[in-house]
């Protein structure tokens, strides 16, 4: 969407630019930036994220870059973060680029797709897998720079309010889900609905849904799935490492210098990384806390309901990869790493955690 399309839109959006919403500001040699979320301020994890990354950038540039963060509803509303950095309207935004497949479905490969990368997997394909190049080319055709600059590692499959045992289970069944994970279900014969964080608990409580996804141990008891849900189940096949993107308006990415991207680039690494483990001692407290409890029932999806998941996310993440001719060349990345990546993961760690498990 380009700059004059939104300033003639309506909504916050309309409202901050007719506000007078200020380029970023030069002075003496310090920017002042802005950036925008999908976030709730009280968002354990992800907000915060936010704020660290932009408090890590103007540390390590001695004060030269300020970012200033803007929870989800201060500038702009839920979703509009994509739009407004694309139009110049916003400076920066930190998200879930998986919410914007509209855009373009092969931003599902930077976010997560069923069966794809663990977090560790996505960053060496990022990295030294050519996936930050193909990112490069997709992104700058909406005038961004994007990268990933957080993770909420492996997630939990979802809260359900009765067991579920076979694939007949999700026949009609009313599922919380989002993205390619929640077309595996349509093709399963559930009901996907989509419901923001803040609705999952009450839809779970009133019987409007049965199950939901949200995200792991430490996020989902933040909002007390686990008094309206007694299964809880593993493993997250939908999502098994969700990344957070920190995007960056084109021209304002272009108008910083080499060291400054430079740092830019270190301080989203360094921020991936410590959120990830953030992540993982958090989610393990809190499901640690719900087993002393006993309340809930944490239950592992039995193997042949996983083998129908795993067939039908094959076809959905192909279709998703299925599109334009950049489409289909990060489709092919993505394969050709995972098939690399899986290789090693299974003699090494997968080896390493079953040798553990023997004790």
């Amino acid at each position: 969407m380009r700059r004059r399309d939104i300033l003639a839109g309506t909504g916050s959006l309309a409202a901050v630019v007719s506000a007078g919403f200020p380029a970023p500001a030069i002075a003496q040699g310090i920017r002042q930036l802005k950036m925008v979320t999908d976030w709730q301020e009280d968002t354990p994890g992800l907000h915060v994220n936010a704020v660290r990354l932009a408090q890590t950038i103007e540390i390590a540039t001695g004060g030269r870059i300020k970012v200033e963060v803007f929870p989800v509803g201060a500038l702009v509303r839920p979703f509009e973060t994509f739009d407004a950095v694309s139009a110049g309207v916003a400076d920066m935004f930190h998200t879930y680029v998986g919410y914007f497949d509209k855009k373009s479905p092969a931003f599902q490969f930077y976010a997560t797709v069923p069966f794809g990368f663990t977090a560790d997997e996505q960053f060496a394909w990022l990295h030294y897998g050519g996936g930050q190049d193909l990112w490069d080319v997709l992104s700058a055709q909406f005038d961004l720079k994007c990268l990933l600059c957080g993770t909420t590692g492996s997630q939990m499959a979802g809260w359900f309010t009765h067991e579920v045992t076979s694939p007949d289970a999700f026949k009609g069944l009313r599922y919380r889900m989002a993205g390619p994970g929640a077309e595996v279900l349509r093709r399963l014969g559930a009901i996907v609905v989509t419901l923001p964080g803040s609705e999952i608990m009450p839809a779970l409580k009133s019987g409007a849904i049965e199950a939901s996804e949200w995200i792991g141990p430490w996020l989902d008891m933040a909002i007390g799935l686990q008094t309206v849900a007694a299964y809880y189940y593993y493993p997250g096949f939908h999502e098994p490492a969700a990344g957070q993107t920190f995007g960056i308006n084109r021209a304002v990415w272009e108008s910083f210098d080499t060291s400054d991207r430079q740092v830019i680039e270190a301080m989203a690494a360094a921020e991936y990384a410590r959120s990830l483990a953030e992540f993982n001692a958090n989610n393990a407290f809190a499901l640690r806390k719900l087993r002393d409890e006993g309340a809930v029932k944490i239950l592992k999806f039995d193997d042949a309901l996983l083998k129908a998941f795993l067939e039908i996310s094959n076809e959905v993440v192909a279709e998703v990869g299925s599109g334009d001719e950049l489409s289909r060349k990060i489709y092919a990345s993505y394969r050709q790493f995972r098939s690399s990546i899986m290789d090693w993961t299974d003699i090494s760690e997968r080896a390493y955690l079953n040798s553990r498990a023997l004790a």
